[in-house]
């Protein structure tokens, strides 16, 4: 091993896969896989030998969700770099994960050239997400919210400008098409309109008008 290099530990719920990403970082310069793992508990028990500079984890591991286990990683050097993967591009285990201390959010499969995007990406700005994360977070902050409505109305109005069903809203949001007919019913009161093209009007003005400002 040699000194200059950085030591990462890889945790990945399918063992299959840790020999293809030890052979991804053996072309990547400066860089070294020095504990492949299925568990964070056995990374954990392994901390103290391997000294990872950067934790490599999958978030379906085989004891924990692997945004659980960051807090324990932190707990051993709060200095650690910490990159999630995952299938999920979900925005809201996105920003849990970072919330919780993760550096970076990549999606699988992670092949040579996206790992090493992310590891160079983390050199220089301290971060790393893949293409399709920076652009669901993107996504996500622009949408608009308003004051008025609560939370959920804000979610339903967005998923209603997005041309979504009664139906694909109360799936979306895991609720009854009869509890998303309550809310709209209320949405519709606050905009005093009486049709969702009349509610779809009214959001478009009210849009135009936050983005004069």
């Amino acid at each position: 091993m040699k000194n200059s290099s950085i030591r990462i530990i890889v945790l990945e719920k399918d063992s299959s896969l840790h020999s293809v990403y030890k052979n991804h970082f053996e072309d990547i310069d400066g860089y070294e896989v020095v504990g492949s793992y299925t568990s964070a508990k056995d990374a954990i028990k392994d901390y103290k030998f391997t000294k990872p500079q950067i934790v490599l984890s999958e978030i379906d591991l085989d004891d924990m969700n692997g945004v659980d286990a960051i807090k324990l990683f932190k707990k051993k050097d709060w200095e650690v770099k910490i990159i999630m993967f995952s299938e999920i591009n979900d925005f809201d285990v996105i920003k849990n994960a970072f919330k919780k201390g993760a550096n970076g959010y990549l999606t699988k499969p992670l092949t040579l050239d996206k790992l090493e995007h992310a590891l160079r990406s983390m050199e220089k700005e301290g971060a790393a997400m893949s293409n399709d994360i920076v652009k669901k977070i993107i996504s996500n902050f622009h949408r608009k919210t308003f004051a008025f409505f609560s939370e959920r109305e804000n979610q339903i109005v967005d998923f209603l400008c997005q041309g979504a069903t009664y139906k694909m809203i109360a799936k979306k949001l895991f609720v009854t098409p009869s509890a998303v007919n309550f809310h709209i019913q209320n949405i519709y009161l606050k905009l005093d309109v009486n049709s969702k093209s009349e509610a779809l009007s009214k959001i478009e003005q009210l849009q135009n008008q936050l983005e004069q400002y």
